[in-house]
């Protein structure tokens, strides 16, 4: 069961944040923002924790969103921009990459120092295996397998 009074401390800054990001409105990011923990309590039932909360509440948000531009064409209160609709990755997707992105990081922080130099000079620096195993006085073969055991331990969370 989950807990929408913690939910709502932990979560409503990112959600008004995404919706900011949408409309780019601060009164009506707020007013959905409270539809969106308002619709989440309704709806905290069906969430079945394949996803994370947050991904969870942006989704909600976004269709939310959708609504209301869809209310305010139909009122014909706001002009309807291509910027507002995008067929482009979302902010949600945006949101969920990069808390990706920050498990594996915090993943990477605990491996051990060389195969933390390894990993981090791999992904981020974009050297190939060759000249890591010269960074380190190393072959290629050995930068290769310690990559290949610091990306199993990653995997594994250990």
């Amino acid at each position: 069961m989950l807990d929408m009074d913690v939910i709502y401390r932990e979560y409503a800054d990112s959600v008004f944040r995404f919706l900011m990001t949408l409309c780019r409105e601060e009164c009506t990011a707020e007013e959905l923002t409270q539809e969106t923990f308002y619709q989440a309590v309704r709806s905290a039932h069906k969430y079945d924790g394949t996803c994370k909360v947050s991904t969870w509440l942006c989704q909600i948000a976004k269709h939310l969103w959708y609504q209301e531009l869809d209310k305010r064409k139909r009122k014909g209160t706001s002009m309807l921009e291509e910027s507002m609709v995008s067929d482009k990755a979302g902010p949600e997707d945006e949101l969920c990459i990069r808390e990706e992105k920050m498990d594996v990081f915090k993943k990477v922080h605990i491996l051990d120092e060389t195969a933390k130099e390894v990993v981090l000079l791999r992904i981020t620096g974009a050297f190939s295996f060759r000249e890591i195993g010269e960074i380190f006085g190393k072959n290629e073969n050995w930068a290769r397998v310690t990559f290949y055991r610091a990306k199993q331990k990653i995997v594994k969370g250990r």
